[in-house]
């Protein structure tokens, strides 16, 4: 009995060894070489490499170039178009020495003087200084006189009848206008030309009415 007991006792090494699954180093291996295909397709060639480079240092030296031409641009303006602020400031000189001549010319009591002719004279070389000067910087008066009004130069602030002329001609200019270099400081005031009116174009019903009766 007691052999019988022992020999029940010792444990069933046959059933452990049925039920241990092992995973071979074949199937490791498989999986290692697998992935490394996977990798060697996903990397470039030699020639693909030397090709993204390229076209990275092209994309790159495009860049510099339009950052280099943008600076440029933005210096060239600053140069050119730093004063345009004190430029238009300095405009309103022009517009005082007209107003003050004005105001003279209106003056019954200096009409015909030999004063009023030699104050005159010497605003009006004044008045050619300070053009002259600002030619040299590249501003520029605009002549607006018996040409067509344009928007870009001109701002119409009255019309006057005149059948001499086209519609939209001008005729009077209120205030002096300036660019510098190519761009507008200021646009000319000016009037503009239309066509008279008769008073039976103007109101054609008061025709017909008078008519009727």
């Amino acid at each position: 009995m007691e052999k019988e007991q022992k020999h029940n006792t010792e444990p069933d090494l046959s059933k452990g060894k049925e039920e241990i699954k092992v995973t071979p180093d074949a199937d490791k291996k498989k999986e290692i070489n697998e992935t490394s295909d996977v990798k060697q397709k996903k990397e470039e060639s030699p020639e693909e490499k030397i090709l993204n480079l390229e076209d990275k240092l092209a994309r790159s030296f495009a860049e510099m170039e339009n950052q280099r031409r943008r600076f440029e641009k933005e210096r060239e303006d600053a140069f050119e178009y730093g004063g345009f602020v004190f430029a238009k400031e300095a405009l309103n000189l022009i517009d005082n020495l007209e107003r003050s001549k004005q105001i003279l010319e209106s003056d019954e009591s200096l009409k015909n003087s030999e004063a009023l002719k030699k104050i005159l004279e010497h605003l009006n070389i004044i008045n050619k200084d300070l053009i002259s000067i600002f030619e040299k910087n590249n501003i520029k008066p605009i002549e607006c006189l018996d040409k067509k009004l344009d928007p870009n130069f001109h701002q119409a602030m009255m019309e006057i009848e005149d059948n001499q002329r086209e519609p939209g001609t001008i005729v009077q200019e209120i205030q002096k206008g300036f660019t510098i270099k190519d761009r507008l400081l200021r646009p000319s005031l000016v009037g503009v030309s239309k066509k008279t009116q008769n008073k039976d174009e103007k109101d054609p019903q008061n025709t017909e009415n008078l008519n009727t009766k």
